[in-house]
């Protein structure tokens, strides 16, 4: 599978200052509540193939923010994240397929210490050169996830029916990687 246009083998770091991990679920059945994570790390290697490309991301949990002081603190305790004992939230690709500008890359997600398959429906969105001389590669990602699966049971039951929090969460990217200079061979 060959790569898309204007992206090099090497290694690229997700540059989070110009990113955002993303979430929406539904509250109460009838709004949505979005997030995000203002922590995480990423290394994509890509080599001459995308077959033989591999991508590990973290994104550290504490760094929930929903914008509401109290919704992110009980986000962040035992009923969720419980970021004491589960810090990170990790991915790493098993395969990507596709070409020109959508792939699907299908991964392992951990959350919690429960690792799951997941798919991601990916953009590429292009390759440019920043005013500082670096390399930059951009991806829209999403998918969607069922919070269950990764023991994030808490609920509460609503009078009208259903429940406070959905099951179904979806996962908006925006990831902007820079490539890495390549070290100097040693003579």
């Amino acid at each position: 599978m060959t790569l898309p246009a204007g992206l090099t083998s090497g290694t690229w770091l997700l540059d989070m200052s110009h990113s955002e991990i993303g979430f929406s679920v539904r509250h109460a059945g009838i709004s949505k509540v979005r997030g995000r994570f203002t922590e995480a790390s990423a290394e994509a290697r890509v080599r001459e193939s995308l077959a033989d490309a591999s991508l590990h991301a973290t994104v550290k949990t504490a760094s929930f923010d929903s914008g509401d002081a109290n919704r992110d603190g009980h986000v962040r305790g035992a009923d969720f994240f419980d970021v004491e004992k589960f810090p990170e939230m990790t991915f790493r690709a098993t395969s990507v397929e596709g070409d020109g500008e959508d792939y699907t890359l299908t991964g392992d997600l951990t959350i919690r210490g429960i690792t799951k398959p997941v798919e991601l429906e990916v953009e590429f969105t292009g390759v440019a050169v920043d005013p500082f001389g670096a390399t930059r590669a951009g991806f829209s990602a999403e998918t969607e996830i069922s919070r269950k699966d990764f023991g994030l049971t808490w609920n509460a039951a609503l009078e009208t029916g259903g429940f406070l929090v959905s099951d179904k969460v979806k996962i908006n990217l925006e990831a902007a990687l820079v490539k890495q200079a390549e070290p100097v061979a040693a003579e």
